[in-house]
């Protein structure tokens, strides 16, 4: 039986406390997941955790980032920048990862890509400075790109970065598009669907500013 009080959650055992702690690190898990989840490891063979916690270590240890988009990679650079076949005269300028395999999975597109890692949020203490901006304009300065597609967030954060790289970009002779509003504002690229995302890309409009 667990024992609680009004302010604190009362653990039997220090080890289960500690992880507990560490899986409420994880964004969108909350204490009471967090004790699901370390309870339910507890239950399972000592192989079945060391899998996992062997999986987790590797991912950290081996993981890239690619070189000139910034991606996840298993090598120096990731199979998009790598593939001959892709247009890589036309960036698509995404958040992170999630959007470029929510774009994928669309078959829309066949330029690559530039992962931000985040978006301007003075709330969050992120300016431009914590972003992937100025190897995005190093990538423009080399004169090989026709075209950037801002592909961020329809909110007002993702807006605002819109807004900060069109300015960055505007003495370079480059074509600057956003995706159509067919996402709606607010909403976020990963959780659209396939067609309504496909045909955003599809039907980018330039951007004014």
């Amino acid at each position: 039986m667990y024992l609680c009080t009004c302010m604190q959650q009362q653990y039997p055992s220090i080890v289960l406390e500690n992880a507990v702690n560490e899986f409420a690190k994880l964004p969108g898990i909350g204490r009471k997941t967090a004790l699901r989840l370390a309870l339910y490891l507890l239950k399972q063979d000592t192989e079945s955790v060391e899998q996992f916690g062997n999986a987790m270590i590797e991912l950290k240890k081996s993981v890239h980032f690619c070189k000139t988009c910034h991606n996840i990679s298993d090598f120096d650079e990731c199979e998009i920048c790598a593939d001959k076949n892709r247009d890589k005269s036309t960036v698509c300028v995404v958040e992170n990862i999630r959007d470029v395999m929510a774009i994928e999975n669309t078959n829309a597109y066949k330029g690559v890509y530039h992962l931000l890692g985040g978006i301007i949020s003075p709330m969050n203490g992120i300016g431009p400075g914590d972003l992937e901006i100025n190897s995005l304009i190093g990538r423009v300065a080399q004169g090989n790109i026709n075209e950037i597609i801002l592909a961020l967030n329809p909110n007002m954060e993702g807006d605002t970065t819109c807004f900060y790289i069109y300015r960055k970009l505007a003495d370079f002779n480059i074509k600057i598009t956003t995706i159509a509003r067919g996402v709606a504002i607010g909403d976020e690229l990963e959780y659209a669907d396939e067609i309504t995302l496909g045909r955003s890309i599809v039907n980018r409009i330039n951007f004014s500013g």
